[in-house]
């Protein structure tokens, strides 16, 4: 089944490059790690979720691209095409010669409703190129002005207009340390639409990714290229083709609609995380050997202890005693609780791995069976340049914190009415600052009592 992907904002222009990117290096790598057959199912697959073949022999990204300045969407459209590996649709983007300033109300109620027709023109056409439309990506970010703001917007219009199909967010979290100085009530504004209108928001927050540039990769002045390449890494690790457990030799028939099933089994909880291991600059990898037992056992402490990568986990952080009712509020200090978690394996000898660490129903919530709280996805065709590789997307606690600050440092400019003139003059009142917050404690409170 194809994905139709809706690139918002030059972030999401940025990103999505550097996803269809390293999807196509990774379909045309050479791997002698699987058969020929494997190959070929894997790389037909591919090719269907995320390009269209038209009468040029390059592959055509299914995506539409949005943006209120124009600057980033043509430098998009002129690397890919001369790439030469793939391109984008010259009819599927959509721009404009003024930005958004950073104002979420100015995307979301003056751009949106603008420029909906023209922006679902070109999302319907693109949508009715797909034999089978699987659902919809949008890539966005939610500090600024059009990514957030017209994002939410348009996420409301795809979900009125395609009401049955999956809409997966994927958002960037902004750096802690600030870009924008509003970038709190956008992020407020832009979380709270979204958990109305999307299937799932799967999350990667800037300093954890800039973290990865410098302690794993080693990259000394980390451009931001280099964070939205590693992002992208990990998104491929996730939506390249993989074997669902019991579908035979079949690749997995509906990316995200399995992904949807497998990872949130109830609407109040809709926050998805991401992580990868190996995650390694290219030149260390001729000295590096890995077991699946080792990356795994790395892998499961991270999810626990809540580390975002494999270097500095806290290995004390033990799960409670299984039948040992605490309450939530006693738990283990920095104990990760999951709802649920997916495991996507690829490479050598995937089909011999004992994921039954995975399985411990004290890494779980009491509510839903550990059976239905773990499933796994593997590929012997390895990924990138990893002769192994493990990603887990898990549906956890992981962002409390994170979203925590977020709400509270909104609030505290809210209470003292700083800048909301701002958002007033394009018509967000403040109600709907109130119901905004509201929202975002009510996730915050549900995910607390896990």
């Amino acid at each position: 089944m194809s994905i139709v992907t809706v690139q918002l904002g030059q972030c999401g222009n940025q990103i999505g490059h550097e996803v269809f990117s390293a999807l196509c290096s990774d379909s045309c790598g050479t791997h002698g790690l699987c058969s020929k057959n494997e190959n070929q199912s894997y790389q037909a697959s591919c090719r269907e979720r995320f390009f269209c073949e038209e009468r040029s022999a390059v592959p055509v990204a299914r995506a539409v691209l949005v943006d209120m300045e124009p600057k980033v969407i043509s430098q998009a459209l002129s690397v890919a095409a001369s790439s030469g590996h793939w391109r984008y649709s010259s009819r599927s983007h959509f721009c404009q010669k003024q930005g958004s300033g950073n104002n979420w109300a100015n995307g979301y109620c003056v751009h949106g409703p603008r420029h909906k027709e023209a922006i679902m023109d070109l999302v319907q056409r693109e949508a009715e190129r797909c034999d089978r439309l699987g659902g919809f990506f949008t890539i966005m970010s939610m500090a600024g002005g059009t990514g957030s703001g017209l994002g939410a917007f348009v996420t409301q219009c795809l979900r009125d207009a395609f009401p049955t199909s999956f809409i997966l967010n994927h958002v960037i979290w902004p750096y802690g340390t600030g870009e924008v100085i509003v970038q709190n009530y956008n992020s407020v504004l832009t979380l709270s639409h979204l958990y109305h209108s999307s299937d799932a928001l799967l999350v990667h927050e800037n300093d954890v990714i800039h973290k990865i540039c410098a302690q794993l990769l080693n990259i000394k002045q980390i451009s931001f290229r280099d964070v939205n390449q590693v992002i992208a890494h990990q998104l491929g690790s996730v939506f390249q083709p993989a074997h669902a457990a019991g579908e035979g030799s079949g690749y997995s028939r509906n990316p995200l609609g399995d992904l949807m099933e497998a990872l949130v089994p109830h609407p109040e909880f809709r926050m998805l995380g991401l992580r990868n291991i190996p995650q390694m600059a290219e030149s260390s990898l001729p000295y590096s050997t890995f077991s699946w037992p080792g990356l795994l056992k790395h892998l499961r402490q991270m999810l626990i202890a809540n580390a975002q990568m494999e270097e500095g986990i806290d290995w004390q952080v033990r799960p409670p005693h299984p039948g040992s009712s605490i309450p939530s509020t006693n738990k283990p200090l920095h104990f990760n609780t999951s709802i649920a978690n997916l495991l996507i394996l690829r490479g050598k000898d995937v089909h011999s791995v004992d994921l039954g660490s995975f399985q411990d129903p004290s890494l779980y919530t009491s509510w839903l069976n550990p059976q239905d709280a773990f499933n796994a996805w593997k590929t012997p065709r390895a990924f990138n340049k990893y002769e192994k590789s493990a990603a887990l997307v898990s549906n956890s606690q992981f962002l409390l914190k994170p979203l925590d600050s977020i709400v509270g440092k909104a609030w505290n400019m809210f209470a003292s009415k700083a800048y909301l003139h701002q958002y007033t003059k394009f018509g967000i009142q403040e109600e709907d600052f109130l119901d905004c917050f509201t929202t975002l404690e009510q996730v915050i409170s549900s995910y607390t009592n896990l």
